[in-house]
């Protein structure tokens, strides 16, 4: 497992106060699925509970002091697999320790998969934690794995922020108030 920290301080002579703060954590794991059509892929869902699990503990623990206000996953097979045994390890079953250890987090989770050779460059695109259509939290993050996935491998990406774009400003639901409707009582 892996650990990818980006922090930017400014943007466009303006500095960012807080700093924006980017996250990845890799996982590469053996396909057992290589070379051949298989109906029932439930076997990766369930085992990507305990993936999802070791890898929402390093990130919350390289995440540090910062908060996290938006999120994003992916995976590369590589190429003796199929571009769906990535998608079977990152349902929901894989989302959910992320999601308990960040709390308040119910947002759908943007996400990108695909097949590539090592040294491909995946963009995971992200979104707010609270609401997809928190405009100023849709982001990305650019990762280049040089050595992974082999063809018998897949790697798992979960990506973090800790705030919107830098000088975002193009309107729409504010993350505060996307916070404050998570809090509101649903009936009256």
């Amino acid at each position: 497992m892996s650990t990818v920290i980006e922090d930017k301080f400014e943007e466009a002579g303006k500095a960012a106060n807080p700093p924006l703060r980017k996250l990845a954590v890799i996982a590469v794991v053996e396909n057992p699925f290589v070379g051949r059509y298989v109906e029932d892929l439930s076997p990766l869902v369930t085992v990507s509970s305990s993936i999802g699990a070791e890898m929402a503990k390093r990130a919350i623990e390289a995440f540090g002091s910062y908060e996290v206000e938006s999120y994003g996953k992916g995976g590369i097979v590589g190429l003796s697999g199929e571009q769906e045994h990535a998608n079977a390890l990152l349902t929901t079953t894989f989302a959910t320790p992320f999601r308990e250890l960040i709390g308040d987090a119910p947002a759908w989770i943007s996400s990108m998969t695909k097949v590539a050779a090592p040294g491909s460059l995946i963009d995971i695109p992200m979104n707010a934690i609270t609401d997809v259509y928190v405009r100023s939290h849709y982001n990305g993050m650019s990762l280049v794995l040089a050595d992974s996935p082999l063809p018998d491998e897949i790697a798992l990406i979960f990506c973090l922020a800790n705030r919107g774009r830098l000088n975002a400003r193009v309107g729409g639901l504010t993350f505060e108030d996307s916070k404050s409707a998570l809090r509101k009582p649903q009936f009256a």
